[in-house]
């Protein structure tokens, strides 16, 4: 029997800052839970204030120290910092490999800072399929920047630029990042490029490289373009967070004056409404075994198979 979940009430003490009932509705995210429906109603009407800036890169290249430093930053300027850290999830359990957070524990007493681990669950993409709704619930309590921590990224694993306002692609001198950069193509999803651990050799050519490469990129786009900031920072000592702090600012202010924010918010919307949709019609019809059977002894095409299943004449 399914538990009876108080909606309007963790709503209610979510919107007043209470961090065990932003939990419990995120919980309910990540459950799948079937008073979802609900609770994205009592949402709704909250919702759209929020700054979501997102963090990806490589593994190594600093993106947990890089998030402790930018909550550090922003709580400076007086604003509630949300932190979803998107891990790997454990091949045994599901659960997310690095949970603890040990990077984070400095802001683990500041009620202005909620920061929340999420297993990816072998969903592709470096997130988990739940942030989405995990974000709404961020933003209908009342904080003013979330951050979103992926996953160390490769060349597929780039969903981040659906979901956030303004994407920090870290990168790292010595680790091959300008080559990596040219061949994932994270210049088309980079709104703001970190140049971490500045103080090792070769950071002023990691930096060069990716300027060389920003001159050369998207001259086929009509019309008003952001050209992505190259900002060196060394987060372990809070060297040049001020500066992205400034750029993801900057890059807010030019969405919002052509309004390119309101069409990523729209993009954001129109995935996550289709996402949903797919996941019911999935829910609906079940598993597909028996058509898998009948395509792979030949009995049926794939097309076909797929037209039955829509139909719902599962004709035997």
């Amino acid at each position: 029997m399914a538990e009876a979940v108080d909606v309007a009430g963790l709503v209610d003490r979510a919107r007043d800052g209470e961090p065990r009932a932003v939990a419990r509705l995120i919980s309910l995210v990540e459950q799948g839970s079937s008073a979802l429906p609900e609770v994205a109603a009592a949402l709704a009407p909250h919702t759209g204030n929020a700054q979501v800036v997102g963090i990806t890169g490589a593994p190594g290249v600093g993106k947990s120290t890089s998030t402790n430093a930018l909550v550090r930053a922003f709580r400076e300027q007086g604003r509630r910092v949300a932190v979803i850290a998107v891990d790997p999830s454990s091949p045994f359990s599901g659960g997310a490999l690095l949970g603890d957070r040990v990077r984070m524990g400095d802001h683990a007493t500041d009620p202005g800072v909620f920061i929340r681990s999420m297993a990816t669950r072998g969903h592709l993409g470096g997130l988990s399929w739940a942030t989405p709704q995990a974000l709404r619930v961020l933003d209908a309590a009342g904080f003013d920047v979330i951050l979103v921590e992926t996953v160390g990224v490769g060349q597929s694993e780039v969903e981040i630029v659906a979901l956030a306002d303004t994407t920090l692609v870290l990168l790292a001198p010595g680790m091959g990042d300008g080559i990596q950069a040219a061949k994932a193509g994270i210049l088309e999803i980079a709104d703001v490029f970190v140049v971490n651990k500045a103080d090792r050799d070769g950071a002023d050519q990691t930096a060069r490289d990716l300027k060389y490469m920003i001159s050369l990129g998207r001259r086929d786009r009509e019309g008003p373009l952001w050209r992505p900031p190259v900002v060196k920072t060394v987060a372990a000592r809070m060297e040049g967070l001020d500066r992205v702090v400034e750029a993801i600012t900057e890059h807010q202010e030019w969405m919002a004056s052509h309004g390119e924010l309101e069409e990523r918010r729209l993009r954001r919307a129109g995935a996550e409404i289709e996402a949903i949709a797919v996941e019911r019609v999935r829910t609906r019809f079940g598993p597909v075994d028996e058509l898998a059977k009948r395509v792979v002894e030949g009995e049926l095409d794939p097309f076909a198979a797929a037209e039955q299943l829509i139909s719902g004449n599962l004709r035997p």
